[in-house]
């Protein structure tokens, strides 16, 4: 009996002594949504379907097809799911479905950021906009170019091949950004700072001649992201004044959780002015670059998590991710080695669009 008691005593000081670690969650931009990702709800997420169902009931109110019947369609189709209009919506169910299912008996949030798209979602995650105003939000900005874009944006890699930033690189993309805009009738800005890449936006005429300019890289990069408007740049003034007339400022509430947003700006609980929460989100977030990296940085840096948790659909992240990280010596990676090395033994970025990574980050 005394050895029964002592080791029933045992596992129950091992339960009290185990301290929850510490996460920073970042929400997914659009992209992420590809074809290995159709059906993701019905395969996660059927356990959420009032929620699902709120979106599919605000979209119906609109004539627009519901989220359920997009993610359930027997073939992928890039006219259909990438879209702004539609894309959005589903990104925003499935990185929301997924933040529900964090294990937090296991998991404290500490601070959450998302990447372009990914900030309106964090919003959500942290409560600043609620689950109505959260897919008003989403759902709008994802429309407002449904009867066609404005501009375009590529990507172009920022890093050498150990993952670390390379300056010449940076030089290459600084003077064509320049180069293009001294050319009559080009415009072509820097987008997004996305871990070891840039995104570039501008009208047809300067990515034409970007792509032109840009040095060729195995084939694949200079890169135009299909279906993707010209985000962050000054070309969407029209769509930040459309916005800011639809989006009044009672849909933001303070948030319960700290959020970092696309300048490394934190807001918290204590001390966010809606308004200005507002006016960012409406305007400076649309018009000038989103900092990913910088985002990135301030949660390591500002918040130190033991833990990375990416939400769903997809791990188009992972990379840019680690890539700041890195930026920054994160957990003490110097460079890709560093990150593959320790992420094979003992993960501390856990993408929840990955089945095993999946499975250290939900409560069964």
């Amino acid at each position: 009996m005394s050895t029964v008691s002592q080791v029933d005593h045992n596992q129950l000081a091992n339960k009290v002594n185990i301290s929850k670690q510490r996460v920073l969650v970042v929400a997914p931009g659009r992209g992420c949504y590809n074809k290995d990702e159709l059906g993701y709800l019905q395969r996660f997420h059927t356990d959420k379907k009032d929620f699902i169902a709120s979106i599919d009931t605000y979209r119906k109110s609109l004539n627009q097809q519901g989220i359920t019947q997009l993610d359930g369609q027997a073939k992928y189709s890039f006219k259909l799911h990438t879209t702004g209009e539609n894309a959005s919506a589903l990104i925003y169910a499935c990185a929301m479905s997924d933040f529900k299912d964090i294990d937090r008996e296991q998991y404290e949030i500490v601070a959450v950021t998302g990447n372009s798209m990914g900030w309106y979602i964090a919003l959500a995650l942290a409560g600043s906009l609620n689950e109505q105003g959260a897919i008003e939000v989403i759902n709008t900005m994802g429309s407002m170019m449904a009867d066609g874009l404005i501009g375009g944006q590529l990507i172009y890699p920022e890093m050498d091949e150990h993952w670390l930033q390379d300056c010449t690189k940076t030089m290459i993309i600084d003077d064509v950004i320049a180069k293009v805009n001294n050319s009559e009738g080009c415009e072509l800005f820097s987008s997004i700072y996305l871990g070891g890449y840039r995104v570039l936006a501008g009208n047809e005429a300067g990515l034409k001649l970007a792509e032109i300019l840009l040095p060729n890289i195995d084939g694949r990069y200079p890169m135009r992201l299909y279906n993707h408007a010209a985000f962050h740049s000054p070309l969407l003034q029209q769509i930040s004044n459309k916005a800011k007339a639809l989006l009044p400022q009672e849909l933001f509430h303070q948030p319960q959780i700290p959020m970092i947003d696309g300048e490394g700006n934190i807001w918290t609980q204590y001390s966010t002015d809606l308004q200005k929460l507002h006016e960012y989100t409406l305007v400076e977030q649309v018009l000038a670059p989103y900092d990913f990296t910088v985002a990135i940085a301030v949660g390591i840096k500002e918040f130190a998590p033991d833990k990375v948790i990416i939400l769903g659909p997809g791990n188009t992240l992972g990379g840019p991710v680690a890539q700041a990280i890195i930026n920054v010596q994160g957990f003490d990676w110097r460079n890709k080695a560093d990150f593959i090395s320790v992420q094979g033994i003992l993960p501390r970025l856990l993408a929840m669009g990955i089945k095993t990574q999946r499975e250290l980050v939900i409560k069964y």
